[in-house]
């Protein structure tokens, strides 16, 4: 028993094991693990199938049926007496035709469809229909790698936050125990004292939030990754290897929409939907159908004698359907199609300005992030600089307390300020790139 539990113990701890994962790992990970990706994948191997079943309609077709019927009560027929010289006036009365007591049938019936337009028309339409298909997983992964970038981006600026909370904590504890000091040696006023406390005590309280926001952040990348949420993830990307680079922003492809999966997507739905009127058309068409079929009946009225003697007969045919009228079904529906062809060809054109109207929204979104998180930069380089003059001036007896404590304030709120628009940023940067089609 010990050795089991020792066992067991040793498995536990092995799969609890930390993952250290990069970006790239993270969105592997996610083709894999994630379960919208895997039933995306599995639409794939459906459409295969549905494929497969579309050519099988065209293969010969074979069925066999056995029947046995015995006959409780025979059925009887009713005719003249005389059939010789039958009487018009004479009643008629039941006469001993009828099937035998026992009947035992053994057919094989076999079909080969020869032509038919709409079965062709099939064929290419399951065809598109599995592209639509790959196409639909390609758009799938590509959110999720975008969703799991955005949900890194996050845990690795929660993660800055926090460092640059204890910096400014250990800055602020080691000016308390200054001003404290000071205060016991009646230097400085208890008022400067409590003031500072409260600061300290709202930034700790701050940096608890902040831990508390990554350990869901972190959560969340997780379930974007399709890992389950009690697995130890660490993260190996650094935000100093990100490349923010506004020259991103100056892109002058114009036909940047024609590698967006949803362009893709929506050539396809063009596609079956032209195939969809091309069905409609070979409906006007025959259809041929050669059949064969193999039987043989035993028939007796003694079960003993029923299989002493078959009587098998067989037969082969040609069947041509041929459509003349059906009061004008055939031609308004496919009046429908071809409208649904000039609909999915308006869709298009409109996604096309869509996305042109996208990629502008987010090169302008992401510029314009760069910008502020370059003043960002500015702002808390100046901040350190005002507090640190302000704490030079107020041990040097030619400053106040207020103005340390304002300037505390203001370099808390460009850590915020900054750290909101290197979020910005990052997530821009990757609106950026789906918009233009680059994610994939």
């Amino acid at each position: 028993m010990l050795y089991a539990n020792t066992g067991r113990a040793q498995q536990a701890a092995a799969t609890k094991q930390p993952s250290n994962f990069s970006l790239a790992d993270c969105i592997n990970y996610a083709y894999l693990h994630q379960d919208s990706v895997k039933n995306a994948e599995l639409d794939v191997k459906s459409a295969e199938y549905k494929v497969k079943e579309t050519i099988g309609s065209g293969l010969p077709q074979v069925n066999g049926s056995v029947s046995f019927q015995d006959y409780l009560k025979k059925p009887v027929q009713v005719g003249p007496q005389n059939f010789n010289n039958p009487d018009p006036n004479a009643r008629l009365t039941p006469l001993a035709f009828g099937p035998t007591q026992y009947t035992n049938n053994y057919s094989l019936q076999a079909t080969q469809l020869v032509f038919s337009g709409t079965f062709i028309v099939g064929l290419q339409a399951v065809k598109a229909f599995k592209e639509l298909s790959q196409r639909s997983l390609s758009r799938t992964k590509i959110e999720a790698n975008v969703n799991v970038t955005k949900a890194y981006y996050q845990v690795l600026v929660s993660d800055e936050q926090i460092k640059l909370l204890d910096a400014n904590i250990k800055q602020l504890k080691q000016q308390l125990d200054q001003t404290t000091q000071q205060n016991k040696q009646g230097f400085v006023e208890k008022i400067d004292v409590d003031r500072l406390s409260v600061q300290y005590n709202n930034l700790v309280t701050n940096r608890e939030n902040v831990a508390r926001s990554l350990t869901l952040n972190n959560a969340m990348l997780k379930f974007q990754m399709g890992m389950p949420i009690e697995s130890e993830l660490i993260l190996t990307d650094k935000l100093e290897n990100i490349k923010l680079d506004d020259q991103a922003a100056n892109i002058v492809d114009t036909t940047f929409y024609r590698n967006r999966i949803e362009y893709g997507l929506l050539e396809t739905n063009i596609k079956l939907n032209q195939l969809d009127v091309k069905a409609k058309r070979a409906a006007f068409l025959p259809s041929v159908v050669a059949n064969a079929g193999l039987s043989t009946v035993f028939q007796e009225n003694h079960i003993g004698y029923l299989y002493d003697a078959g009587y098998p007969f067989s037969s082969i045919g040609l069947s041509i359907n041929i459509p003349i009228f059906n009061g004008g079904q055939r031609v308004n529906q496919l009046r429908q199609t071809e409208i649904n062809v000039v609909k999915a060809q308006n869709d298009l054109h409109n996604a096309e300005n869509g996305f042109k109207l996208q990629a502008t929204a987010a090169r302008i979104s992401f510029f314009n992030s760069i910008q502020s998180l370059n003043n960002q930069k500015r702002s808390r380089e100046l901040a350190h600089e005002v507090l640190r003059v302000s704490t030079i001036k107020y041990q040097q007896g030619v400053g106040s307390s207020i103005e340390v404590t304002q300037a505390q304030t203001a370099l808390e709120t460009a850590d915020t300020q900054y750290i909101q628009a290197l979020y910005d940023a990052l997530v821009n940067k990757v609106n950026l790139d789906k918009a233009y089609g680059k994610i994939n």
